[in-house]
């Protein structure tokens, strides 16, 4: 009796051994094995202790970089949040509902490479004797302003490139935060209706706080995507121009620099940034089901 017990007892984990081994191979080796990395010289054969990290937090160069992914998670996650859920309210109202959706959600298809490519080529600059081929500036020169060189100039830059990813990634807010308000009951907004309030005054005092936990999955999904945002960055400017963050300082420090002491010491940095934000969505989830 014993002896089928202990087999029933140890047959769930045979079942979890592969899995278990995957994860330690493929995640905590790798983890475990850049902390490691993090702490030596580039070339990982010298003990450098915390000068890697010392240098990251001190280097005028590197704080431009943590300044960007700051604005990054700002203003990306901000105005996301904020376009996704005007556009779900409004939808919500009209009757070509679907279709809007749908186009707002296009951008989401598109790699994010070529999308990338898409605004690197909108925002073209020629100098204003000549015609424009860049989109966004033939729309400026159009209603009478100069064109802006938006790749290069430093005080715009870092916006141009947010405003991509805002083009980007507004579907997903606005499909997930409508999900949200088709789970609100019909007979609360007809009820506040009933009782004299407004739209405005439904908006703010009963949608706006039954969406809440939605807005805070959507806000901590959209912050982690800004504090791990590349591809953007890396194709419109390679970092150039005061416009790196994080992930694409890791790429150059590894690949362009051949500092692998620094290239670990910023994965870290980026792994310690995002692990609480991944569990807050965990815990969130588990305490709603």
């Amino acid at each position: 009796m014993r002896e089928r017990v202990g087999k029933l007892t140890a047959s769930p984990w045979l079942y979890l051994a592969p899995a278990f081994a995957l994860l330690g191979v493929f995640l905590l080796y790798p983890v475990t094995n850049t902390v490691y990395l993090s702490f030596f010289d580039r070339r990982s054969e010298v003990f450098v202790g915390l000068d890697n990290y010392i240098y990251l937090f001190t280097h005028p160069d590197t704080l431009v970089v943590f300044r960007n992914n700051l604005m990054w998670l700002v203003l990306f996650t901000g105005a996301t949040v904020t376009l996704g859920l005007l556009l779900a309210v409004l939808t919500n109202l009209v009757r070509y509902e679907a279709m809007a959706k749908a186009i707002v959600f296009v951008p989401m298809a598109v790699s994010f490479t070529a999308a990338a490519v898409i605004w690197r080529f909108m925002y073209i600059y020629q100098p204003a004797e000549f015609v424009q081929t860049g989109v966004v500036n033939a729309v400026m020169v159009a209603l009478g302003f100069d064109p802006i060189a938006w790749i290069t100039t430093r005080s715009v830059n870092n916006f141009a490139l947010i405003a991509s990813g805002v083009w980007m990634w507004t579907g997903f807010a606005l499909v997930v935060i409508s999900a949200g308000l088709k789970g609100i009951p019909t007979e609360i907004i007809e009820a506040a209706r009933v009782d004299g309030a407004t739209e405005t005054q439904i908006f703010w005092h009963v949608l706006l706080p039954m969406l809440r936990s939605v807005i805070v999955v959507v806000a901590v999904t959209l912050v982690i995507n800004s504090l791990k945002v590349f591809d953007l960055v890396y194709v419109m400017t390679f970092g150039n121009f005061e416009t790196d963050v994080l992930a694409n300082r890791m790429f150059k420090e590894m690949f362009t620099f051949g500092n692998f002491g620094r290239a670990s010491a910023v994965a870290v940095i980026l792994l310690l940034a995002i692990v609480p934000l991944m569990a807050l969505n965990i815990r969130r989830f588990r305490r709603e089901q």
